[in-house]
């Protein structure tokens, strides 16, 4: 039997939670590799330390998702430019504006029903559906994730803690798979998985 409307936009939401988390926790595991001077390191003209992409995502989170539903997500008093400035900020005060901007939007995701899908929201004015939206917001953050964690791995060298699958690590990280679906465990998110088979070859060295 087919799913109903409300079966898919479940299993949607769920995706979008998932996946919003799982880069969160892949975040987390590069920027856990960096010392606090290396947070604000600046490796060439025109490029953003960590720090900065740190605080630009905190204040998108801030403005795309608080009122999500009812208030554009380009909030009037987000000062956007700013976000690419060094104000004297301290790595503390900046992951509390990251574990906030994360909370309001996991918060607001969880939050969402089926009918919610069928509204739709504006972003600088222009109409976006739910769906348009979340992936917007979703593929932005997994691009500066990456960008994290390219720079975590640059500062690190020699010392990084790959958060996929090492090189030449392929076959067995399929056998890692296949091991832990045969012991009946929680199939592992796609952006999870790599990262788990790299901390269990960390801890095997």
């Amino acid at each position: 039997m087919a799913d109903t409307f409300e079966e898919v936009v479940r299993g949607y939401l769920a995706d979008a939670s998932a996946t919003f988390r799982a880069y969160k926790r892949l975040t987390e595991r590069a920027l856990e590799q960096v010392d606090d001077d290396e947070f604000f390191l600046v490796g060439a003209p025109e490029s953003n330390s960590i720090a900065i992409i740190v605080k630009h995502i905190a204040g998108n989170q801030r403005s795309r998702w608080t009122n999500f539903l009812t208030e554009d997500g380009e909030k009037p008093d987000r000062n956007r430019d700013s976000e690419f400035e060094e104000e004297g900020d301290d790595r503390e005060a900046l992951m509390r504006k990251w574990e906030e901007g994360w909370a309001i939007l996991l918060d607001t995701i969880d939050s969402l029903s089926a009918d919610d899908l069928k509204r739709s929201v504006t972003i600088r004015g222009e109409a976006h559906t739910i769906i348009q939206a979340i992936n917007r917001q979703l593929t932005h953050y997994a691009y500066h994730s990456g960008q994290i964690a390219l720079l975590a791995k640059e500062i690190r060298g020699a010392e990084w803690r790959s958060l996929s699958v090492p090189r030449n690590r392929s076959r067995e990280f399929n056998e890692f798979l296949a091991m832990k679906a045969k012991q009946g465990g929680k199939a592992s998110h796609p952006i999870e998985g790599p990262a788990e088979f790299a901390e269990a070859v960390e801890e095997d060295r």
